[in-house]
């Protein structure tokens, strides 16, 4: 038999069992991980502070980087192992991330309660931790424009078809107004402690964006069931729908790659009449563990 794992594994066998270790040398470990991790997050914060210098993001106000949050929480879910729960995982690193983000520039995270306070103040501590304030607002208008008023704000509010509101959507048109960033929990899985889907707005954040999914607000002339399948037929979802005086608004999200155009050659070939198509924004693909 040639040498290696096999004859390792034998003479392994055969070999007096590895002493177990005592409770005192088992603490001590535990103690030197937590205080090697607690290192670590000291020096991540002397990175951040030189990042603070060489960027002045603190005088620009906008310090979000969804794509490369997305990437982050990507690789996090793949190598992940062990008895310690994706959860806890997961909200240390958003809380990590959504604090030193605040330290870089301060941000407040403004919410529509209108639906539930539990449900939305659950999902702004889980995603963005305890030391970032929380502002409760009454409705997605309310959301919008304070986070218009801002320096550097985010908005969360339900991202449920049947959230009420309107279509709030039209809200984020034109140029310079707030856009969508982010569609929330980014690592989607059964009982998730902070599961209800969120859009995260924020003022315009130009090459920082992710362009997975693109989102619009698209006015029609009227509605048939055949534009919600033309709209899945492109890899599209329906986000939301209102209708009022100006007509029927539907929020809308597709794959980036020439989004706008293929949506308005399914639209139009399933016979709609559209009135109005402008991009809201834009974020990155969930992504899905578990059964």
């Amino acid at each position: 038999m040639k040498s290696g794992f096999f004859t390792g594994a034998a003479m392994s066998a055969s070999s007096p069992a590895a002493p177990i270790p005592s409770l005192a040398d088992l603490r001590r470990d535990i103690d030197r991980i937590d205080e090697t991790m607690h290192r670590l997050l000291m020096e991540r914060g002397e990175i951040i502070n030189t990042l603070i210098e060489t960027k002045k993001t603190a005088a620009s106000g906008s310090a979000f980087r969804p794509g490369r949050e997305a990437e982050m929480m990507r690789r996090l879910a793949e190598r992940h192992r062990g008895i310690l729960p994706l959860d806890t995982v997961e909200t240390i690193w958003r809380v990590i991330i959504g604090t030193f983000t605040y330290v870089q520039a301060p941000y407040s995270v403004h919410a529509d309660i209108a639906g539930g306070d539990a449900s939305m103040r659950d999902s702004a501590r889980f995603h963005f931790g305890f030391t970032v304030p929380f502002q409760p607002h009454f409705g997605p208008a309310a959301v919008i424009e304070a986070v218009a008023a801002s320096a550097g704000d985010l908005g969360i509010f339900s991202a449920q078809p049947t959230s009420s509101g309107g279509a709030w959507w039209r809200a984020l048109e034109g140029a310079g107004r707030p856009k969508i960033i982010a569609r929330l929990p980014f690592i989607e899985r059964p009982d998730h402690p902070a599961g209800t889907p969120i859009f995260v707005i924020a003022k315009p954040l130009g090459d920082a964006t992710v362009r997975e999914l693109i989102v619009f607000s698209i006015r029609l002339e009227r509605w048939s069931p055949a534009f919600a399948a033309a709209i899945a037929a492109i890899g599209g979802s329906l986000d939301g729908s209102a209708g009022d005086a100006q007509g029927l608004s539907i929020l809308v999200s597709a794959p980036g790659e020439n989004a706008e155009q293929k949506l308005a050659e399914a639209l139009a070939a399933a016979g709609a009449g559209i009135g109005a198509i402008h991009e809201i924004g834009s974020h990155a693909r969930r992504f899905s563990v578990g059964g």
